[in-house]
């Protein structure tokens, strides 16, 4: 017989994991890291990290104050349908280059600075509203009803999260061989550009 506790981290892990692995903003840019080989590590701890702190939120009951600020919600919307839209045309003028220079993930030339993926990491996580409805609001009520068990909860969830990115961006170098032409890069770029300009209009019209 399985004990609550670890019945109750195999449902935060499962939970966790099914909101999580979704095509997003932060993902395809995991994902484009990893196939870059660039400062993978450093996406996975700001993600995870970034996770871990969101879910304890959502399992200490921050979910409330998400709820008892309306403006809050408003703000991080436009805020980060902003930052959506000027991402996702840079993504869009890479994927438009005609030459191939933007392309050639080893050009330690070409290679994009630590902070600078830091920070671009961080504002894909921090500035998205989704990522506090999932965690502190959604994630947050159903470990709430995990009752005593809800920390083991919030474990299972860390630790999905930590799985996904780490899978993520290290196994995204499994699928170098397909972008080993410039055309699978533009399609790429194509893909981030299309779902985070579609991201940022529905947060848009979610502000409204």
């Amino acid at each position: 017989m399985h004990s609550p506790s670890l019945l109750a981290a195999l449902a935060g892990l499962g939970f966790g994991l099914s909101l999580i692995v979704a095509i997003g903003a932060q993902n395809l840019y995991v994902l484009r890291q990893g196939l870059r080989r660039e400062h993978v590590g450093a996406v996975i701890a700001v993600c995870a990290g970034s996770d871990a702190v969101l879910i304890t939120a959502g399992a200490a009951g921050a979910g409330v104050l998400v709820d008892a600020v309306p403006w809050l919600g408003t703000a991080m919307r436009w805020g980060g349908a902003a930052f959506l839209l000027v991402y996702a045309a840079l993504a869009a003028r890479r994927g438009l280059r005609a030459g191939d220079d933007a392309l050639r993930a080893d050009d330690a030339g070409l290679r994009t600075t630590l902070p600078a993926v830091v920070g671009t990491t961080a504002a894909l996580t921090w500035l998205n509203p989704h990522v506090y409805l999932d965690t502190l609001v959604l994630l947050g009520s159903v470990a709430a009803g995990h009752g005593s068990a809800r920390w083991w909860f919030a474990a299972g969830a860390v630790v999905g999260s930590v799985v996904w990115f780490t899978a993520l961006g290290y196994g995204a170098r499994l699928l170098r061989p397909l972008f080993a032409r410039p055309t699978a890069w533009r399609v790429l770029d194509g893909v981030v550009a299309v779902v985070m300009t579609a991201i940022a209009v529905g947060l848009i019209l979610g502000s409204r």
